[in-house]
Order: C-alpha cells, then structure tokens, then sequence
C-alpha cells in the first residue's frame, strides 16, 4: 500500500522542514511518523537540550529564549525551516521560537499552555487538550499500517519459521502512573506461561530501555530456552520489535506505555494489557477508552481470540494537518 503524497505546497517545502524533540526515543518517533505521513522527505532532526532555566520552565519563552538551546540552534533560527513539527515540552519551546521567525508550527503532545502558541497542536484524547487548532487521537502518531508490517515480514522472514500461535510481549517498565514492578511482571509471566502450557507455539518477547535491570535478568533466566525470540538488550543483537508486531498471531503489552499500546493495536490481531486497572492517570484514560471500544481486552491465561479492527490514527492525522495547514 502507497502512502499518500503530500499536498504540492508541503512537498514543495519538504526539505526545509525541522523534527524538533529532546531526543527521547517516544517523542522522535511521533514526530518522525508524522513526516513520513505527511510526505516529507529528510527533514532535519533535533535533539535539543535546553539550558536553564528554560530546562524547567518551557514551552515558556522567556527573554533569551532565543539562546536556550544553544548557539547552533539559535544561528538555525536566522534561516528558520517552512515547517517544524516539535514533540514534547522541549520541542514546545524550539517550535515557538521558529514560528516568531516565519515557520508553520505542529506540536505533538499536551504542551501544558494554550494551543494558540503553535498553528497546530495533536494531542492525544487522554491529554484533554481542547482548542480550534487542536487535532485529536486515540493513543500515539506511529509508523504502523499494512505498508510498515509487510516490510517487518519481509526483514524478519525468519520469525515465520517459528511455531504457531506466536505470542508476542511486550514490556516496559515503571512509570508515573504505572508501578509496573516484579510482583506485577511475575502475575504476567504467570498467565501467559499457562497459554503457552496449553497451546504450545511459540514466544516473541522484547524489552524496553525502561525495563529494570533485574527484570531483565528474571526474564532471561526464566524464559531461556523457550522456543522462540527473546531480546533484553543489545547483547541479543539487533531489535526485532518490528518482527514480533509483524508475525505476531497474538500481542501481550504491559501497562505502562501509550506509545507501546498503540503500535500493537494498529496490527490484525488481538491484543491484550496486563492489569490495565493498576494504571492511573491519563494512561489509565486510554486504556479504559481502549477497553470501551473492543479493541484491547484484559490479560487473563485464556488469551482467547477475538475480532479485531487495527486501530491507525496517523494517517487520519496528517491530512488533517496537510488540509489546515494548506487553508
């Protein structure tokens, strides 16, 4: 499946374009899915790293903003991109300073003031951002649609070979409003082992930078020689992630990532969260509304099967963006 091509003004204007994050792995992604969807080729990415005390206060611009990101950002400035797509409260703040010099300005994320400071804010359902210029999603921007999973398939031919159901699972770590601890981790592994007792196949599991050491080194020790994928670090090589989303015929997620959650609903098949009452706050948000519309269900040692509708919210979103930006 071909992806869409940009509006001619954009495509036009897709070299000049800035990712603008803090260099955190979740916010470069969103802001990357973004670009891709909307057709920009190439973009310039920051990660930006702010001074104090702009460290703290941003998205605020205080007098000599200008200078809170250093001297190569603030000599950028002088030739500012036509767009620049900031995720983030860091990126916040570098994308107001690129709109008070010319650009068209996308913040990804609750930039926690008001939406009027940028042409256009995305933010998630959960974050309750309301405004004219606000576009709204269930979850995160990702890369994941049919066009994503195929290549994972083709990169990953090997994981084919492996015995069916494939459960995948996916593991984070703690969070603000998730306490993802190994009492929490040993009730999951409990459940799932007693699917993989029942219907034998095979495990396609993964880890997180988030992951805690020592859950990291329970894990190794008690899924070792289980068949199937296990990747804890980079002393297992290269990351299958893409993979185990791709050939998956069943996705476990921990509670604790909005990110994580969405990218295994945007697969064909079912896809269930461990404990997703122990998570608070705005991700607990999610997950209920996850929850509510069928696409997740709780983890249980059943792993039943059920009908899925992939949950793809990007696309929707940047020719949301490309038609407001265009008007």
């Amino acid at each position: 499946m071909e992806r869409p091509a940009p509006p001619a003004a954009l495509h036009a204007q897709a070299e000049a374009a800035w990712l603008l994050s803090d260099g955190h792995a979740g916010n470069v992604r969103q802001a990357q899915a973004l670009a891709v969807a909307l057709g920009i080729d190439a973009p310039r990415e920051w990660a930006l790293q702010a001074r104090a005390p702009w460290r703290w206060l941003a998205p605020r611009r205080l007098p000599g903003a200008a200078s809170a990101f250093g001297t190569a950002f603030a000599r950028a400035l002088s030739e500012p991109p036509a767009l620049a797509i900031g995720c983030g409260r860091q990126g916040a703040l570098a994308t107001r300073l690129a709109r008070a010099r010319g650009a068209k300005t996308v913040q990804i994320l609750d930039p926690r003031i008001a939406p009027t400071h940028w042409d256009l804010v995305v933010a998630p359902q959960h974050d309750r951002v309301g405004g004219r210029n606000v576009i709204t999603l269930l979850g995160s921007l990702h890369p994941v649609d049919d066009l994503w999973l195929a290549r994972a398939r083709a990169d990953f031919a090997v994981i084919a070979q492996l015995p069916q159901p494939r459960t995948a699972l996916l593991l984070g770590g703690p969070g603000r409003h998730v306490r993802f601890d190994q009492a929490a981790l040993d009730a999951l592994a409990t459940q799932v082992d007693a699917a993989l007792a029942r219907d034998g196949g095979s495990l396609l599991l993964t880890a997180s930078r988030r992951t805690p050491a020592p859950m990291r080194a329970a894990l190794r020790r008690h899924y070792a020689g289980a068949p199937g994928v296990l990747w804890l670090g980079p002393e297992d090589g290269a990351n299958p992630y893409p993979g185990l989303l791709a050939w998956a015929d069943r996705i476990v997620c921990s509670p604790d990532s909005v990110n994580m959650v969405s990218e295994a609903c945007a697969t064909t098949v079912p896809v269930f969260v461990a404990a997703p009452a122990s998570a608070g706050g705005r991700v607990r948000g999610f997950l209920d509304a996850l929850l509510a519309c069928g696409r997740i269900r709780a983890l249980d040692a059943a792993l039943a099967p059920f009908a899925v509708e992939p949950l793809r919210e990007t696309a929707r979103v940047a020719a949301e963006v490309q038609s407001r930006l265009a008007s």
